[in-house]
């Protein structure tokens, strides 16, 4: 259990506001699934394996039976590691769903070994920056319709040793760091959520607030790839001398809860948050010019125009 781990205090209910949250079958998406629900939620669990969604769906009704003013829950499919998914996966939602109020870009993969991703994106940051990115940019113009709304990003203090290398953002010129990929994915999440804020006050949109964070050293099946970027048996030292510092899912979900619903960060947009509370962010995380660039580059990366304008209103 996490010594040191704040916990969302709001009573906020959300009844009749519909949430989204990516890679929510376990760990802090699950945690942040459950608690939506209890809050009354329309929770839309988007994950790659269905039978694992439904089976965690499942799981959080039965610990939720004896709840009153319970939301609902569905699922739908989305592999992040497939622009087309996410394409398919936004389609569908956009369909079935009247409004958007709270997107949750929680899914990620974690220091994983050198991979490829179906568009052939380097894994981490396919994954966890560019088909959010995608997902966000499709998703947005009904989230600008939904006021009051949040786009909450996942990302790490890790993004504090990041750096954006845009002459080689899919590791193809460099010796390939497991590591380096997943600070550089983070950073991304972070200068992603700085960029949607920056245009959004400019497009003059209100009601629209982002927010990143890092949500703790969490006891997840997100490290399941330390033994092979150390040696073998890494993961299970690790867990012997790190597992009192780490924090349960529930308490990893509780930065993430609190950007959602907590009314003194209502009016905050493109802050980063630990703890829930405002925490500092890396230099290269400040860097204006670079979210800029990121938002271009990615744009062109996930074959949308570079005109296109997300914040338009759906009439």
């Amino acid at each position: 259990m996490g010594l040191f781990s704040a916990k969302c205090m709001s009573k906020t209910r959300l009844d009749g506001k519909t949430a989204i949250i990516t890679g929510a079958n376990s760990g802090i998406g699950k945690e942040t699934a459950k608690d939506f629900f209890k809050r009354g939620a329309r929770v839309i669990v988007a994950c790659r394996n269905l039978d694992k969604a439904n089976e965690a769906v499942a799981d959080i009704k039965k610990q939720c039976a004896n709840c009153e003013n319970v939301g609902e829950m569905h699922v739908t499919k989305l592999d992040l590691t497939s622009l087309n998914s996410v394409r398919i996966c936004a389609k569908t939602i956009l369909e079935s769903e009247g409004n958007i109020n709270l997107l949750i870009n929680n899914a990620g993969v974690m220091m994983c070994p050198e991979s490829r991703t179906e568009d052939d994106f380097e894994m981490q940051f396919g994954t966890n920056h560019l088909g959010h990115f995608l997902l966000t940019m499709l998703l947005l113009p009904k989230i600008c319709q939904s006021t009051p709304a949040r786009i909450v990003n996942v990302s790490s203090v890790a993004h504090k040793y990041g750096c954006i290398d845009f002459d080689d953002l899919n590791w193809q010129k460099r010796n390939y760091s497991a590591i380096g990929a997943y600070q550089q994915s983070k950073l991304a999440n972070v200068l992603f959520s700085k960029e949607i804020a920056r245009k959004l006050e400019e497009a003059a949109v209100n009601g629209v607030t982002v927010y990143s964070l890092h949500p703790g050293v969490i006891a997840t099946e997100l490290g399941r790839h330390l033994d092979s970027i150390y040696f073998r048996g890494f993961r299970w030292i690790l867990g012997v001398f790190a597992t009192p510092f780490m924090k349960t899912p529930e308490q990893g979900a509780q930065t993430t809860i609190y950007c959602a619903v907590d009314e003194k960060c209502a009016d905050q947009s493109g802050l980063y948050y630990s703890n829930c509370a405002v925490a500092s962010v890396a230099q290269n995380g400040k860097n204006a010019i670079d979210a800029e660039r990121l938002w271009v580059k990615s744009l062109e990366l996930v074959g949308l125009d570079k005109d296109y304008n997300p914040f338009k209103q759906i009439n």
